[in-house]
């Protein structure tokens, strides 16, 4: 598989090359250069195929012959060690649960195979790769569990201060060995910012390797289309159309969603649920893409002001704004909402959502008020302990913190605080 950068100004890349880079020279995300459709045989049999062997299937063709069969089997099944369920909450409307991984977030999934695929890239050589990641508060923890050990890597988090939850920032600021999190005096946007300029400076690309392990690196995006299928999987026995409510930030997750409709899954439709970082939304309302400075909210995952995905989610539909509105639906909402929303799933139904699930709760309510007929199906994307501060005010009951994050609550944090690109560089250079 080759891929291209959506600049368009670079050469064509292998995968390993794009896993490697994270970036394209061009300052492009890096594009499969062509996605087919999964054959007949393959949903023919689908039901009976487990998770590992649907996820084989649908990234194989990603990957080609870079990374051997047997090999990219057995990557694939040490990523996917946990479940995926869906749970029922109300007529039409379920939550696809993506927090049963080691560090309670969806991320764990891209984290876990893209450190597979690098580790699998570097095992006959001894260079050393630096991977660079931004987090807005769960990027960080599930790279920083998915690369810890891993031969060959070192790993540089960059994550806004006071801007993640306590729990987020116990997961990302406690685990050493090869893990570094610099703590930015700033914004999630400052700090993806400051990843993107490493990128373009010679003077630390000539004396590093540089990756990103932040959903522009194909590695860790390609990898989240599994959700979608898994949900299928469970959900299709109700002969309804099955339309995704997607708590979006950088836009990851929806667009590999539209990824697998690509590959022939019958999905109809996608919600993309915002909150006050509501860049997107506005677009498929006034066809004008604005990136804001990102507003810090509860659903602190979500505060993007300027997604990387989105030029990707444009790319798939060819930068046609017709077709892509007629596939994608924006809603966003407030914390007041939010908060809301948390309340009346807890009351209506017992179920506990985090922020971000309860966003896409809203998108759900929203898009079947449209359109009765189909089931929509919210992404929980973090486990609720994860912003106990949020949460637990809204809960009239205590919420027990499971054995992930009891294991790492009462470790010293380690985190450098830096204020700018100058002393990011510093540091970079200083490991």
């Amino acid at each position: 598989m080759q891929y291209y950068s959506l600049n368009r100004k670079a050469d064509k890349s292998s995968f390993e090359n794009a896993v490697k880079r994270g970036l394209a020279p061009d300052r492009g995300l890096y594009f499969p250069e062509k996605i087919t459709a999964l054959d007949a045989q393959f949903f023919k049999e689908f039901d009976q195929l487990s998770n590992s062997e649907i996820a084989f299937y649908a990234i194989r063709q990603f990957i080609g012959s870079e990374i051997p069969e047997t090999a990219l089997k057995k990557i694939i099944d040490q990523t996917l060690s946990f479940e995926f369920p869906v749970r029922d909450i109300e007529p039409n409307v379920s939550a696809l649960e993506l927090f049963h991984g080691p560090t309670m977030a969806f991320k764990d999934v891209g984290a876990r195979f893209m450190a597979r695929c690098l580790e699998y890239f570097n095992s006959d050589n001894d260079n050393e790769v630096t991977v660079l990641v931004a987090t807005s508060g769960d990027t960080g923890g599930a790279v920083a569990n998915g690369f810890l050990g891993v031969k060959g890597v070192k790993v540089v988090i960059l994550y806004p201060s006071g801007k993640v939850s306590q729990v987020q920032e116990k997961q990302l600021t406690t685990l050493g060995q090869n893990i570094t999190a610099l703590e930015v005096e700033g914004t999630f946007d400052d700090c993806q910012a400051m990843v993107k300029k490493a990128f373009l400076d010679t003077d630390l690309t000539s004396k590093k390797e540089l990756t990103s392990a932040n959903s522009i690196n194909v590695a860790r995006w390609l990898p989240q289309m599994f959700y979608f299928m898994f949900a299928y999987k469970q959900l299709k026995h109700l002969n309804k159309p099955l339309v995704f409510s997607v708590p979006s930030g950088n836009f990851g997750n929806i667009c590999a969603a539209m990824v697998a409709q690509k590959l022939g899954f019958p999905f109809p439709h996608f919600i993309a649920s915002n909150n006050a970082n509501d860049v997107v939304s506005r677009y498929l309302s006034t066809k004008k893409y604005s990136p804001i400075p990102s507003i810090q909210t509860i659903s602190n995952a979500m505060d993007v002001g300027n997604p990387s995905n989105f030029t990707r989610i444009q790319a798939l539909y060819n930068d046609n704004f017709k077709n892509l509105n007629a596939n994608l639906s924006g809603f966003s909402y407030s914390d007041a909402a939010t908060k809301q929303a948390m309340e009346q799933l807890y009351n209506s139904s017992g179920y506990i959502a985090d922020p971000h699930g309860a966003v896409g709760y809203l998108g759900c309510k929203a898009y079947l008020k449209l359109h009765p007929a189909v089931h929509t199906v919210f992404l929980e994307t973090a486990h609720p302990t994860k912003f106990l501060d949020v949460v637990q005010p809204i809960i009239p009951k205590p919420i027990e913190l499971p054995p992930q994050i009891q294991a790492v609550m009462n470790r010293k944090k380690i985190a450098i605080p830096i204020k700018d690109y100058k002393a990011f560089k510093a540091n970079l250079l200083a490991l």
